[in-house]
């Protein structure tokens, strides 16, 4: 699944909030959107599509019901599932290197990620 910049900027908010949101709860914490509103229906839309959201319920939204969505795919899934859709595989240990460089993990995130690595083997 590939996303947008546009779309990627809403998925941040749905995977920051933890709970589904409206449209109008996405447009209320969608402060630095690149995005115009006017595209919002398109975006979510197209977001129901690829399947990285999906349709959560229904909330009352003044005199009417709107729905609510929701991140069909976690931001690790999300982030490992790009990893797949190129044609050149990075070198795992190499990929894992930069990873950890880049993010600063805590001690307890690294015995966490040895430990899903010596269950694999």
């Amino acid at each position: 699944m590939n996303l947008t910049k546009n779309e990627l900027e809403i998925m941040d908010v749905m995977w920051a909030a933890e709970k589904p949101l409206s449209r109008g709860e996405l447009m209320e914490r969608s402060i630095d959107k690149t995005w115009k509103s006017s595209s919002v229906h398109i975006l979510l839309n197209s977001m129901l599509d690829k399947g990285a959201l999906c349709e959560a319920g229904f909330t009352r939204c003044g005199k009417t019901c709107g729905r609510t969505y929701a991140p069909a795919v976690t931001v690790e899934e999300y982030y490992a599932s790009t990893l797949s859709s190129t044609k050149t595989r990075p070198n795992l240990s190499k990929f894992l290197e930069a990873t950890v460089n880049k993010l600063s993990p805590s001690n307890d995130e690294l015995a966490k990620s040895i430990e899903v690595l010596n269950n694999y083997k």
